[in-house]
């Protein structure tokens, strides 16, 4: 972080033209909106931080959920609440203050956040659907297979990964030259709402960018397919309808959340471009950093009996019954 700062403190030094600061225009420029949006986001927030909590300190404290899928569910969490805290708790100061400045340097350490978080999360469901392809296809094995060492490295090499991806960007932008124009009609800093503001060439780092998004984007996608590929191919050949239920219910809160992550970005990217694309790139940003963060606990506390267990005994333990 201290490299990084010092990279971004050079370059405002030695360029002329750079700005200390830029305005983030938010959702909307109403100020009858502001009030309104606070009050809906701020809640949202807290629900995310709140239950994501729960769901961590429940896997921490309950020894039966010391496996592999609860391990890389609380991994998870942990990456909901950093991605969640990356952009709502400043787009909420801004709100309520009706201030809508951030510095140089917290615009790249944001934009740095953002991209970090949000393919870790994309990661993450990968390395879920690899686990329940072993536990599923390979269940006799399955313990051998993924034993502590084999979900660190898989949860390691992909901070490594995607940290990458992030300092690469974040290096690129810290060298251009800024307009003086400083405004971005984003609620966060964005990659491409702050490379319009450039002067100079940004050529490469529209080759950087489309060439991680090729990447990180078909690589987890990829493996997810894949290993659900093979697990219907698995389950289908089970006689017994029970025995298919019971296979495919350990999959069903990681599906949903597949779909709601990968149905948000297709959704809103593979529609062609029009006048309201940046609105299309505002409702893709809260989908992935606010509502699906939010949704997380829920998606895996409801369905799953050995989480609402853990959370059970957790509350006991912080309220207990008074007899």
């Amino acid at each position: 972080m201290r490299s990084f700062l010092q990279i971004s403190r050079n370059m405002h030094l030695g360029n002329q033209t750079s700005v200390s600061e830029f305005l983030l225009l938010g959702l909307s420029e109403k100020p009858e909106h502001q009030i309104f949006l606070f009050g809906l986001f701020l809640p949202m927030y807290l629900v995310t931080i709140f239950g994501n909590l729960l769901i961590i300190l429940a896997i921490i404290t309950d020894s039966h959920l010391h496996t592999p899928m609860y391990f890389f569910l609380c991994n998870l969490s942990l990456v909901d609440i950093f991605f969640s805290s990356t952009t709502v708790p400043k787009m909420l100061v801004n709100l309520w203050t009706q201030s809508k400045a951030i510095p140089f340097a917290g615009c790249l350490a944001q934009m740095y956040a953002f991209h970090l978080f949000g393919t870790m999360d994309s990661f993450l469901l990968a390395v879920m659907a690899i686990d329940r392809f072993m536990a599923i296809v390979h269940p006799l094995h399955y313990l051998a297979i993924m034993s502590p060492r084999v979900c660190g490295l898989l949860v390691v090499g992909s901070w490594l990964i995607t940290n990458l991806q992030s300092i690469v960007h974040t290096s690129l932008m810290a060298q251009l030259t800024f307009c003086a124009a400083s405004e971005i009609p984003h609620f966060f800093c964005d990659l491409m709402p702050l490379l319009k503001l450039f002067c100079s060439d940004t050529h490469t780092n529209e080759l950087v960018i489309f060439a991680f998004g090729i990447i990180m984007g078909i690589s987890p996608l990829t493996c997810i397919l894949l290993s659900y590929i093979c697990i219907f191919w698995v389950v289908f050949k089970i006689p017994s309808a029970q025995g298919k239920w019971k296979a495919f219910s350990t999959c069903g809160s990681h599906l949903t959340m597949v779909t709601l992550f990968y149905g948000t970005i297709f959704a809103v990217y593979l529609q062609p471009a029009s006048p309201t694309s940046l609105k299309k790139d505002k409702v893709a940003a809260l989908m992935c950093g606010v509502v699906i963060p939010m949704l997380n606990p829920f998606i895996y506390s409801l369905r799953n009996k050995n989480m609402k267990a853990a959370l059970r005994k957790l509350v006991s333990k912080v309220v207990p019954s008074q007899s």
